[in-house]
């Protein structure tokens, strides 16, 4: 059970998230989303979606503009978020309900025969310590299908001072609020690595503190 605790603690913070994210990056984390989705979402059919911890449930629209008829899983482990998004789908994309499964949970409520055609964690990986970061990555990437594409936007590592203080303060605030187990940025991409995935780059955003990226199998040069 502690496992969920993480993500669950968005309750205390679903109702002022998205305007505290806009007041302090502006449009940056959104810029960086539609980035990850605009390089790594371009599949025709009806591609399997997982989406993990959406928060509000915007980004729901963003994958339905891209893959109208995508059937999505929303995975949130906050009730009020998920709760949230189920109202945003409904006020925004009504004609997609019967696309999207709403699921409360971490990734042990996923189903062990289950696989996605493309996994999208943003701004969700950076919460959990090395040690949970590593547990969660290997689940989610079971449920990857061969070639598939995981969709990361995230905060980089630090490269400028002002990058670790604004990390330092954010966790600082997030820590006593939400309770995340993390206290500075975890080693996202060597945990996506460990898993034989390699990033292409999708952009980088608010000074280069805000990252988009498209993971994948490295592709053999051919003979």
């Amino acid at each position: 059970m502690a496992a969920s605790l993480p993500d669950s603690g968005f309750d205390y913070v679903t109702a002022f998230y998205d305007p505290l994210a806009r007041l302090v990056y502006g449009r940056a984390l959104q810029r960086a989303q539609q980035a990850a989705l605009a390089a790594g979402l371009s599949l025709a059919g009806q591609p399997r979606v997982l989406v993990v911890g959406g928060g509000s449930g915007w980004v729901l629209g963003e994958v339905l503009h891209r893959c109208p008829h995508a059937h999505i899983v929303y995975l949130e482990a906050s009730p009020r978020m998920l709760a949230r998004s189920q109202v945003w789908l409904t006020q925004h994309w009504p004609q997609a309900a019967g696309q999207v499964e709403f699921r409360l949970g971490t990734e042990p409520a996923l189903e062990s025969a289950e696989q996605f055609d493309v996994l999208v964690t943003f701004f969700l990986l950076d919460l959990f310590e090395p040690e949970r970061l590593r547990q969660l990555v290997a689940g989610l990437g079971a449920a990857r299908v061969p070639g598939g594409a995981w969709l990361l936007a995230d905060f980089g590592p630090p490269r400028r001072w002002w990058h670790r203080l604004l990390l330092q303060l954010m966790y600082g605030f997030f820590g006593l609020t939400t309770g995340i187990s993390a206290r500075q940025r975890p080693p996202i991409e060597a945990e996506l690595a460990r898993l034989g995935l390699r990033p292409t780059p999708a952009g980088q955003f608010f000074g280069g503190m805000v990252e988009a990226s498209v993971w994948r199998e490295q592709l053999s040069q051919p003979q």
